[in-house]
């Protein structure tokens, strides 16, 4: 089998080590090309370009799909499977073609729910009880292929965007070797998905990381832990933007407005929202790190009556 592996992130690792301890070492790998990063700025290699260097399998790096060059040198590989995670690139119908069984994609959701980029948060931010991935043969549109396998994940109450990650991370990468055999010998049975549960996963913005305090105190502790580690929700006091790492939401009622501190101590800061209290647990103030509550207010004292920008 000649196996051709593409794919970028941290989510993308697991499958491709897997991969090669199961004995399907792909003869090439494709990630997208270095990108500058840190406080120089310098060209860092994506995380499976680093693994792949490890392991001693070539890699490409180019910055399309598209042009008649890239799919040469992709065809002189002589592929038979392309598995894609997380590449970040879009592959044109004459790349799908290329491989004798196509390509198929580990996708961390239970499609046709949650198709695009951002499922796993997407999924948090929308009180799902359960996630899971799919390994989905891929055709011309996005997340729209047939199903070969699925798997549930329940999401955990303190489940972070980051913990999920990594979870489906694995499960992906494990679900992927026990149906590659079924796959290679044609015993998989594609399921088309139905369209008419789709629904879509666009990509997280900065701009979404504020809190609405007029929004119920759950939908507040979702979003702080959809969007842990990235962007992470903030919270603007007076003229600082503090960083939310930590909350939950409380059943507790109180006579305050939105975004008004009704409490403050070694337990949290309970914040009225538009329904119930949020309870932050870790924050971060400008130029600082991440604090419990409880030391964050050491150095940071809030008081009842105080109030949180609602803007």
């Amino acid at each position: 089998m000649n196996i051709v592996f593409a794919g970028t992130p941290d989510f993308a690792v697991p499958t491709l080590l897997r991969l090669i301890e199961a004995g399907f070492k792909p003869v090439a790998v494709y990630t997208q090309p270095d990108r500058p990063a840190g406080r120089g700025r310098q060209p860092r290699p994506s995380p499976v370009k680093q693994q792949a260097e490890l392991h001693g399998i070539p890699v490409k790096q180019p910055a399309s799909l598209r042009d008649s060059e890239a799919q040469a040198e992709l065809a002189a590989l002589a592929p038979d499977l392309m598995v894609v995670v997380a590449y970040g690139l879009i592959l044109p119908e004459a790349v799908l073609r290329l491989p004798r069984l196509g390509c198929v994609n580990v996708h961390a959701s239970l499609l046709p729910r949650w198709r695009g980029a951002a499922p796993i948060q997407r999924a948090l931010l929308a009180g799902d009880a359960k996630t899971g991935v799919t390994i989905m043969q891929m055709d011309a549109g996005l997340d729209t292929g047939p199903m070969l396998a699925r798997r549930e994940c329940i999401i955990e109450p303190q489940d972070t965007a980051g913990s999920l990650h990594d979870r489906l991370a694995e499960l992906g990468a494990e679900l992927l070797v026990e149906v590659l055999p079924e796959l290679i010998a044609g015993r998989l049975q594609p399921e088309p998905q139905d369209a008419a549960q789709a629904t879509y996963a666009e990509k997280l913005r900065k701009d979404e990381a504020p809190l609405d305090w007029r929004r119920p105190a759950v939908e507040l502790a979702r979003q702080v832990r959809a969007f842990n580690p990235w962007p992470v929700a903030e919270a603007r006091l007076g003229q600082k933007v503090l960083r939310i790492w930590e909350a939950e939401a409380l059943a507790a009622t109180a006579a305050a407005e939105p975004g008004e501190v009704v409490a403050a101590g070694r337990h949290g800061i309970d914040v009225a929202t538009g329904d119930g209290l949020l309870r932050l647990l870790r924050l971060q103030a400008p130029g600082g790190r991440p604090l419990a509550a409880a030391e964050f207010l050491n150095g940071h004292p809030l008081r009842p009556g105080e109030r949180f920008s609602l803007d």
